[in-house]
């Protein structure tokens, strides 16, 4: 579960820089939104891409038959998503240049904002301008945007052609942050409940599955400073699975849909606005996101004696492939 790890703090790493407090030079109103703006394709791409990899076949293990698997899915941010504009939602602040301005997942280029406020002690209207923080640029370095995450998980068979999927992690210490993971998933063969098609040469099941990943990351070099951001991303994925197996080769597919929810804290005290008008405000940032909605599923297995190799895509709001490999036991 450690590769977890890594992949989050590589994809957060921008957050944990001072490139996300220059947001804070703005409102507290409009910090958040800009801040939400901006990180809020990484929220629904790792979130998405948390409740995939769960399964690469409808058929469940006999009881106490288990697999090991270990997945990477990449969910695909759509080029919408590289740009967010929110000027008609902000209070005291405009966006410059460019016209809209870069997510995480956006082009390297830093956009200039404007931010116009009354001086309490002359009474005079200021202007300021800040910049804000660079997109992640990979669709330019590496030829798409994707969240990359990568999954381990262990599924047990119990009674009743019924699996149990445990996904867990202890408390990681990353230097800059920790991390857990937590998930469980249940996958029931419905087929033995339906007369008529229980004899029928296909596997058919239920799944539900959830998964949490907590994390967080310090935000400040200075170790006398107690200031760091906070993420809670969780998702419940339902699916009806179907398979059919062909010698060594096994067709799966699912029909069902997921629920992403997902949370941002900045937690300490920051300075929030500009020029003369600042001020120290503890917990500035403390944001939620929601997503999720339908998805469909085609994929392909290779079992050779207990080793297996898989993959396939799923059709949702970020799109996601999904490869991996496992050890398989009845």
């Amino acid at each position: 579960m450690a590769i977890v790890a890594i992949t989050f703090f590589k994809f957060t790493s921008i957050y944990a820089q001072d490139d996300i407090d220059q947001l804070l030079e703005s409102s507290l109103s409009d910090a958040n939104k800009l801040i939400e703006g901006y990180i809020d394709p990484f929220m629904k791409g790792f979130g998405t891409g948390l409740g995939s990899g769960w399964y690469n076949t409808a058929k469940a293990h006999k009881t106490a038959g288990f697999d090991l698997t270990a997945t990477v899915n990449l969910a695909y941010v759509p080029d919408k998503d590289m740009f967010y504009n929110i000027n008609s939602s902000l209070e005291n602040t405009q966006l410059i240049s460019p016209s809209e301005a870069p997510t995480i997942f956006g082009p390297d280029e830093e956009p200039t904002y404007q931010f116009t406020y009354t001086d309490s002690n002359t009474g005079e209207t200021i202007t300021d301008t800040f910049t804000g923080p660079p997109g992640l640029n990979l669709k330019d370095d590496i030829g798409f945007n994707a969240v990359p995450v990568p999954m381990i998980q262990l599924g047990i068979g119990i009674v009743k052609n019924t699996d149990l999927k445990i996904r867990w992690t202890p408390k990681i210490d990353m230097g800059d942050g920790t991390l857990k993971v937590i998930g469980f998933g249940v996958m029931h063969d419905v087929k033995q409940h339906i007369p008529g098609i229980k004899n029928l040469p296909f596997d058919l099941s239920a799944f539900i599955g959830f998964t949490d990943i907590t994390t967080d990351v310090d935000l400040d070099d200075d170790t006398t400073v107690d200031n760091k951001g906070e993420f809670d991303i969780n998702t419940w994925t339902f699916q009806g699975i179907i398979s059919k197996k062909f010698s060594v080769l096994t067709l799966y597919g699912g029909l069902g849909f997921n629920r992403v929810r997902s949370e941002l804290k900045m937690l300490g005290e920051y300075e929030v606005g500009s020029g003369t008008e600042t001020e120290i405000i503890e917990n500035p940032v403390d944001l939620s996101f929601k997503s999720g909605g339908p998805r469909l599923t085609a994929g392909m297995r290779i079992k050779l004696a207990i080793l297996t190799l898989h993959a396939d895509y799923t059709l949702q709001q970020y799109k996601t492939l999904t490869v991996g490999v496992g050890f398989s036991v009845r």
